[in-house]
Order: structure tokens, then sequence, then C-alpha cells
């Protein structure tokens, strides 16, 4: 019995997290946030941070010095020179030799200064890019969230008008049954009927798409389950578009890094002029080596006297002989290795400077070619401030121009409303005929329809301006 409500809990309890994953509606805020953290362009570009600052590391570890260890053991075989003879024997002789190599880089033109202060700022330049990618990304997400809004309010919009038609279509049979208005009027209405559910169809479709597309950007699989809160934006004034857009303008120049990535950039390039300038200055560096070996070969260790084979040094002047005493080596071990490489040990150190004479003009094109870079980073530079200018006045003149719509559109719905209703006290009492009336509400929805649009369309252009301002995209 117990066993049996074990598995019922945990069948409730994985019942109910399925029931949560699908009912969970995420808001602008969650989407934004999850959207940074799993996007791929955004990963990206962080891998681009990472290899920034193992540039930096490298460029840090060019103020180090060199230092390699090296060890060697050879066996030679045949043929070779006895080491301790001096004469050529067919023997198997083995030598240790070990090394260690140091060099350190004194005066280099300061390039190795230059490197690292280029590094720190790719450092700076790629958190700027990717404080960028993801200012994109957040608006996109932005975007794509506040058209999942629209489409649900419009769908509710062309539902309501659909529920109308149907009563009207209801009603309108009643009346045509009862030989009160022709049976054209039926048809009318019929056909509108229709009309709507091939528009509630529609709408339901670009939800889906709308849907769709917002998951795809936050990388979401089950995007079937998806779904937005029902968060309620309004249309209001915002603060910042009582601003001139010169203000907007400085203001952006403070806040978005598009001129700072720019101004980095230009900084990077001047860095690379002075580090290819380096190379006509001469180099000093200091090296420092130590080595040591040791044999394995048979050593004298003494000498005895061949009285039987005495030295001929010469003759005298009356052709007697002159010998002297013939003494043959005596061989032992080698000494012990620890022994060799302490009385073989060796130090070499000392000072290298190197001046550039003539390089095939290598040197100097690559100053040309840093200097074409740099007015080239001037150049973006410059075209930053630009197009930000411009995207700053463009957003600020699109706000107002959607503003000017929307409340355009408002006072053209409070006049669609007005004929609807007009229209409909007059098909009711018979003075109208089903067409008129159907060209009557057809208006009404499309009025509705527009108010929507140019609601959400108002919305999103003027959070861009507040982008601009510094305002985070998720505050309503």
């Amino acid at each position: 019995m117990k066993k049996i409500n074990h598995i019922h809990f945990i069948f409730m309890l994985l019942l109910g997290l399925s029931l949560q994953a699908q009912s969970k509606k995420w808001t602008i805020e969650e989407c934004v946030n999850y959207a940074l953290e799993h996007n791929i362009s955004i990963q990206n570009t962080d891998l681009d941070t990472k290899l920034a600052t193992i540039d930096k590391n490298s460029a840090l570890g060019n103020f180090l010095p060199v230092i390699n260890a090296s060890a060697s053991h050879s066996w030679n075989i045949g043929l070779n020179q006895n080491i301790t003879t001096g004469l050529l024997e067919n023997e198997t002789t083995q030598f240790t030799s070990a090394g260690l190599n140091a060099n350190v880089d004194i005066f280099k033109g300061l390039q190795n200064q230059n490197r690292y202060r280029r590094a720190s700022l790719g450092i700076i330049a790629s958190q700027y890019q990717l404080t960028k990618i993801k200012d994109d990304v957040s608006l996109n997400v932005a975007n794509a969230f506040l058209q999942i809004l629209f489409n649900k309010e419009n769908i509710k919009v062309q539902k309501e008008q659909l529920a109308n038609n149907e009563r009207q279509f209801n009603r309108t049979t009643e009346l045509v049954n009862a030989g009160s208005i022709p049976r054209g009027d039926l048809l009318d209405i019929k056909a509108t009927v229709a009309d709507n559910k091939q528009k509630v169809v529609a709408a339901e479709n670009a939800l889906l798409i709308s849907k769709l597309s917002l998951a795809q950007l936050l990388q979401l699989d089950d995007f079937q389950n998806f779904d937005i809160a029902d968060e309620n934006y309004e249309a209001r004034q915002s603060e910042v578009m009582f601003q001139t857009p010169e203000a907007i303008y400085k203001k952006a120049l403070e806040e978005r890094v598009e001129v700072k990535l720019a101004k980095a950039n230009t900084e990077i390039a001047e860095k690379d002029v002075k580090i290819a300038k380096g190379a006509y200055l001469p180099t000093l560096t200091g090296f420092y080596s130590f080595s040591t070996r040791a044999g394995y070969s048979d050593r004298i260790t003494g000498s005895v006297l061949d009285a039987s084979n005495p030295i001929i040094v010469g003759t005298t002047s009356t052709g007697q002989i002159v010998t002297t005493d013939n003494y043959l080596p005596v061989f032992g071990k080698s000494a012990p290795v620890f022994d060799q490489f302490s009385d073989n040990k060796g130090h070499n150190f000392g000072l290298q400077l190197t001046v550039p004479i003539l390089n095939g003009f290598s040197i100097k094109n690559n100053v040309e070619r840093s200097k074409v870079a740099l007015e080239r980073s001037k150049i973006a530079l410059s075209q930053s401030q630009l197009d930000l200018e411009r995207n700053v006045y463009t957003a600020f003149t699109d706000a107002n121009g959607a503003f000017n719509a929307y409340e355009s559109a408002v006072v053209a719905l409070e006049a669609r409303e007005g004929a609807f209703n007009y229209a409909k006290e007059r098909y009711d009492v018979g003075m109208m005929n089903a067409f008129d009336f159907n060209q009557a509400q057809s208006l009404y929805s499309t009025a509705q329809s527009e108010v929507l649009r140019t609601k959400y369309d108002y919305i999103f252009r003027t959070k861009i301006v507040e982008f601009y301002f510094g305002i985070p995209i998720t505050k309503k």
C-alpha cells in the first residue's frame, strides 16, 4: 500500500511539473534575460572576449625571459675516435649532455609595452562588441514580444467581430423566415461571417508565427507550448520624447557603445603604428647558457713502464741511438656520472645588440600599412558618430510620427464606432440593407485593428528612443 502511494505521489508531482511548464507565461524581462544567456551570436562574441584576454596574457609574457632546458643521450656504434687514446677504434660509446638557455629582451623598441597596451584595448573593444550584440538581441526580442501582444489583441478583435456577425446572422435568419427582409440580406451576412472566420484563422496563424519567431530568438526547442504573459502596455507619452533630438544624441554618445567601440578600435590602430615603428630601433637582448656532459668510455687511470719498448727520440753525432722510457696507459672505468657533470660544467652569458639596417623595406611597408589602417579606423569613428546621430533623429521622428498615427487611429476608431452604431440602429429598423451594414461593420473592425497596430508600433519606436537615452528595453 505504501508503494502504491509513493508511485501515486511521484506521478502527481511529474504531472504538476508538466502542467506548470506548459502554463508558464514568459515576461519580457524573462525573454530578454534568457536570450542574453542562450543566443548563439552572444556566445560567439563572448568567446572573442575570452580570446582577447588570452592575447593580453601573451603580451604580458613577452616581458618574461625565455628559458629552455635540454638533455640528450647518444650511442656511437662502429668506427669512432676514442676520446681517451685519440685512435680510431670499432667500439660502442655513450654520451650524455644537458643544458639550460635563457634569453630576455632588454630593449625592443618599446614593442612589448605597446603590444601589452594594445591587448588591453582589445579586451575593452571586445567587451563593447559584446554589449552591442546584447543590445541588438534585446531590441529584437522586445520587438518580437510586442508583436505577439499585438497579434493576441487582434485575435480578440476578430473573434468579437465574428461573434457579432454570427448573432446578426441568426437574427437575420429569423427575419427572413418571417418575411420581413429579403433572402439576399441573409446571403450577404453569411458571406460576411465566412470572411470573418478567415480573418480569425489568419490572425491565429500570425500569432503562431510570431511565437515561433520569438522562440527561435530564445533558442527554445519546445516552442509549441511557448507563450508570453499578457502584459498591459499603455501608449503613454514618454518623458524622453519631451527632450530635443540634440539632447538625446548627446546622451547617446555617453551611453551607446557603437562610438565607444569605434574609439577603442582607433586607439588599437594607433598602437599598431607604434609597434610597427618600434622595428626601426635597435634590439638589445641578454642571454645566458649552461652546459655539462658525461661519457661512459674507459678512462686512463695511470701508466706503467714498458722497458722492452723504449721510445727512440733521436741519434747522437756518433750515430748512437737515444731512447727514453715508454709508459703505457692503464685504463679504468669511467668516472661517476655526477662527478663528470660537475667537472665538465660551463657557463656562457652576454649581451646581443641587433641594429636593423636594410630589410627589403619590410619595416617601412608595415608602418605604412598600419597608418592606412589607422586612417580607416578614424573614418569608421566619424561614420559611427554620423550613424548614431542619424539613427537618433530617425528614431525620434519615427516615434513622433507613430504617436500621431496612433492618435489619428483612435479618432478614426471613435468615428467608425459611431458610424457602426448608427448603421446598426438603421439596420435594426430596416432602413439599411445588409450590404451597407456589412461595410460599416468592416470599416469599424479595420479601425480597431489599426489602433492596435499603431499602438504597438508607437510603443516599440518609443522604446528605441529610450534605449538611446540609456533606459533599459524591459522597463515599462
